[in-house]
């Protein structure tokens, strides 16, 4: 059995921990802030979940997902990630993350960032442009006609790929970016970014709605910087 590794559990990697568990993985849970502050989170997932810190929760993960602020990126463990498939949802907000010049002046982009820190890695952005209370209610079986779709991309084929087949067994479609500096497409102020999940008209984040692969062919192809 395949097991998710989380560095990180707040919304989204609480979220992604669920529906992982709901479709049969086994997940290792870690924060910042130490296993303990996790039970609650791994009494509601059950027996297939157990909480660890972020280097045990690395080392036990077949696919590793980071979703921890952007700040942090360099606290990710590198060693225990070696070879590893690791899915990067974090997005760059310079009022929380404070300014970064690299990405401030566009020179590369924030999963460029963590692949330069976990060099032996394949890192994989997924997860970053969906509001967390959607990403938890638009998972639908496959071949289901109210199916959504989230982006993805990464420099390594074969990662994508395994991604691609995590988030068809959580639910969703995977729509290929391309490569990982083709990111900023759907990162925040773009029109991939929690738009294509919400009704128009609608306050977001409020009910979510179906994004297929076209409408987000579309919006990421519409991005400029």
């Amino acid at each position: 059995m395949t097991t998710i590794g989380l560095i990180g559990s707040g919304n989204i990697g609480g979220t992604v921990a669920r529906l992982a568990v709901d479709a049969g993985y086994d997940v290792v849970l870690s924060n910042s802030r130490g296993p303990e502050t996790l039970k609650d989170l791994v009494e509601q997932l059950g027996p297939h979940a157990r909480a660890a810190t972020p280097a045990e929760a690395a080392a036990a993960g077949d696919i590793v997902v980071v979703t921890v602020p952007l700040r942090a990126y360099r606290d990710v463990p590198v060693e225990p990630l070696r070879d590893k498939v690791v899915i990067d949802t974090n997005n760059y907000y310079p009022q929380r993350d404070g300014h970064i010049a690299e990405l401030d002046n566009r020179s590369t982009t924030s999963s460029e960032l963590l692949q330069d820190h976990l060099p032996t890695s394949r890192v994989v952005k997924t997860f970053n442009n969906i509001h967390f209370s959607h990403l938890g209610s638009l998972q639908r079986p496959a071949g289901h006609d109210q199916r959504s779709a989230l982006a993805i991309a990464g420099g390594d084929e074969a990662a994508k790929q395994t991604v691609a087949q995590f988030l068809d067994a959580i639910g969703y479609d995977a729509y290929d970016v391309g490569a990982l500096a083709e990111g900023w497409r759907y990162q925040p102020d773009t029109p991939a970014y929690g738009a294509p999940y919400v009704a128009p008209g609608t306050d977001f984040p409020g009910p979510g709605r179906r994004a297929t692969v076209e409408e987000l062919k579309e919006a990421t192809g519409a991005a400029t910087r």
